[in-house]
């Protein structure tokens, strides 16, 4: 707890070094080997706060999203360009021995980042990401068949104040158990670019990183949220990621989708032991 505490008051009393891409935001936290903490869909790179106190003997990097956060929307195609700026800046910055950190589509960047950048990335640990979400969401749908436009996609863009409140809550309620983080999780949603949310999760919809998992070399470590479905989202993602070598499971009992919010001592206890596996 005083190691905690220290390093708490450190951070107040040393400004945080940002870096930027034109598609993210990278904010970095302490001196060693680097972690690069990649959030889900809608989330800014403070999701990772809890985790990352508890990590001061790792450089900890903390991405936020084009569309996110404090960070301006771009044009779109939107996932592209994440994806661009990161194998960017990974290798402006020469990181070496990299672990990654990928919570929902920050998995798939990770599983993306893994794949091309093989002798930098060592580590990836994959916290509830599906390779490919259409494929459970949307069976037998191809990307080709998802657009931008769309009368669905032009009704959540002109939801009003209290329609958008609705749909959040229940977004929240889904992913997330304590209602405390609910709370916090409504706020970034609530804060992102309108048009990022919409149309950035038509991109999600559309990846399918399957393809990738054989060309991956680094040490995967898979998180599985055991609610709502149980031991059926274990056994979604074995078949999901049946083309990954280097790999194993973890299933996080009584936690939703936000595993790191809903068991944060459990998460942080697992990937310290990843760290030094």
């Amino acid at each position: 707890m005083k190691k905690v505490i220290l390093y708490l008051t450190l951070l107040l009393a040393i400004p945080l070094i940002a870096s930027a891409q034109s598609s993210i935001k990278v904010q970095s936290l302490g001196n060693g080997k680097p972690i690069l903490f990649l959030p889900g869909f809608a989330t800014p790179g403070e999701v990772w706060n809890e985790t990352t106190t508890e990590l001061p003997e790792f450089q900890s990097l903390m991405v936020t999203y084009a569309g996110f956060g404090d960070v301006q929307p771009v044009e779109f195609p939107w996932y592209e360009k994440l994806k661009t700026d990161l194998i960017d800046y990974i290798s402006e910055q020469n990181l070496q021995d990299l672990t990654i950190v990928g919570h929902s589509m920050g998995g798939n960047l990770a599983l993306e980042l893994a794949s091309t950048l093989p002798s930098q990335v060592k580590k990836v640990l994959i916290v509830d990401a599906l390779a490919c979400m259409r494929e459970l969401m949307m069976p037998g749908v191809p990307a080709e068949a998802l657009g931008y436009d769309s009368p669905y996609n032009d009704q959540l863009l002109a939801m009003d104040k209290d329609a958008q409140e609705s749909y959040l809550v229940q977004m929240s309620q889904g992913m997330i158990s304590s209602p405390d983080n609910q709370g916090k999780l409504m706020e970034w949603m609530s804060k992102a670019d309108r048009k990022t949310f919409i149309f950035g999760y038509v991109d999600l919809l559309k990846l399918d990183s399957r393809p990738l998992l054989p060309e991956i070399k680094a040490k995967v470590m898979i998180m599985v949220a055991d609610q709502p479905f149980g031991a059926t989202a274990l056994e979604n993602m074995k078949k999901q990621y049946k083309g990954l070598e280097n790999k194993e499971f973890l299933l996080a009992k009584d936690s939703k989708h936000y595993i790191m919010l809903d068991q944060t001592e459990w998460f942080i206890d697992q990937l310290k032991l990843f760290l030094n596996k």
